[in-house]
């Protein structure tokens, strides 16, 4: 993936910060739930009665929010330099990982260290331990 640093404004970034964290505190504060995308995408498998309606409708809106936010302003050019195997071998990871870490980047990290949780530190300082390794490997070592 390549990033357009020429165009990258921090305020953007920012902006997306601050929603997404506005909005993990209005969903446990109304809700009394975590808004771990992992779990809740695995709540879909094992459907509890009275459980599925919020869940289908968080995930459309984490589809909508982009199509809402083209209709204001382009979106930004994403380009994505790795091939298929490489994504789909990636994502597979990506989802072993958050099942054994129990919880996703955003729930433990967004989530769980709001809530001064022990395991979400861990587990968020494993996941950035992860990425600089893989980063370092593939890019110094691999390449």
């Amino acid at each position: 993936m390549t990033i357009d640093w020429m165009h990258f404004t921090p305020w953007h970034a920012l902006a997306g910060g601050l929603l997404i964290g506005l909005a993990a505190a209005l969903f446990i504060l109304f809700n009394g739930k975590i808004a771990g995308i992992s779990g809740i995408l695995g709540g879909l498998l094992r459907p509890v009665k009275g459980d599925l309606l919020w869940r289908v409708a968080f995930l459309l809106g984490l589809i909508a929010a982009p199509l809402v936010f083209a209709l204001f302003q382009p979106l930004p050019d994403a380009t994505i330099d790795a091939s298929n195997v490489t994504l789909v071998v990636a994502g597979l990871l990506v989802g072993l990982g958050t099942r054994y870490g129990a919880g996703c980047t955003s729930g433990h990290g967004v989530c769980g260290l709001s809530r001064l949780s022990l395991r979400s530190l861990v587990a968020t300082l494993a996941f950035m331990a992860s990425g600089f390794l893989t980063v370092y490997i593939v890019r110094h070592l691999i390449a």
